[in-house]
């Protein structure tokens, strides 16, 4: 048995559902927009260069669950993921998904945004196991802290061998599927890596690795992809 794993932002979706998020909370005046909106490109810009502080990332995007009932929070993800990320789900998404699942792959989502963010989103795609950076929760407080190790960078190897360790099939290969070179440390450790609508430095990593690199946003599905490879 194979176990593939999906990023999840500008790889299974054609954008950033953290990035959205914040637009939309900014949009829907849940949050100070000048401010919230000049944050979160500034997150944004960190996290495309390589250099993000998760922590601190976190505690900004974790903190309107402190600030408003967790009842409006639901209300607001639910018409988020209906509205924003159901439409921006790339075009070949969901039979990439369905091959993996014929073929009796284990398959997950491993993603540094938070589980707050992504577990209906997960739900959306029809993907059971979300290995996602996990908000701190006291008392049924969001406290703004991230619970564990961050699925971040490296991180997101721990979380995977974590995972994996506590499952009770033994899995002869891992295949990753992922767009961004914060990846580069769980693409390099997979059995398989696919690059996916890739930024430039993964771009060229996967030239240079001989990795696949293809794009599941076109008009043409990713022929070249051979997944049984």
């Amino acid at each position: 048995m194979q176990l593939t794993l999906f990023d999840l932002d500008n790889t299974l979706l054609a954008d950033d559902s953290d990035y959205l998020w914040g637009r939309f909370l900014v949009d829907e005046g849940v949050v100070d927009a000048e401010h919230y909106a000049r944050e979160n490109e500034r997150f944004h810009a960190q996290y495309q260069e390589g250099n993000l502080d998760i922590h601190a990332y976190q505690r900004f995007a974790l903190a309107p669950l402190r600030t408003h009932s967790l009842d409006t929070m639901h209300a607001l993800r639910a018409d988020y993921v209906e509205r924003i990320i159901r439409p921006r789900v790339a075009r070949h998404t969901p039979a990439l998904l369905d091959y993996h699942r014929q073929r009796g792959d284990t398959i997950a989502i491993i993603t540094a945004t938070n589980r707050f963010i992504t577990e209906p989103i997960a739900t959306l795609l029809g993907i059971d196991t979300l290995i996602a950076t996990d908000p701190e929760i006291v008392d049924g407080v969001y406290t703004g802290e991230i619970a564990g190790v961050p699925c971040f960078q490296a991180g997101k190897i721990e979380r995977a061998k974590a995972w994996v360790a506590n499952q009770p099939e033994t899995f002869e290969r891992v295949n990753f599927y992922s767009d961004s070179l914060n990846d580069l440390p769980l693409l390099r450790w997979a059995d398989r890596a696919i690059a996916v609508d890739p930024d430039d430095t993964l771009a060229a990593a996967a030239r240079e690795a001989g990795w696949p690199i293809i794009s599941l946003r076109g008009e043409q599905p990713p022929f070249q992809l051979s997944p049984t490879e």
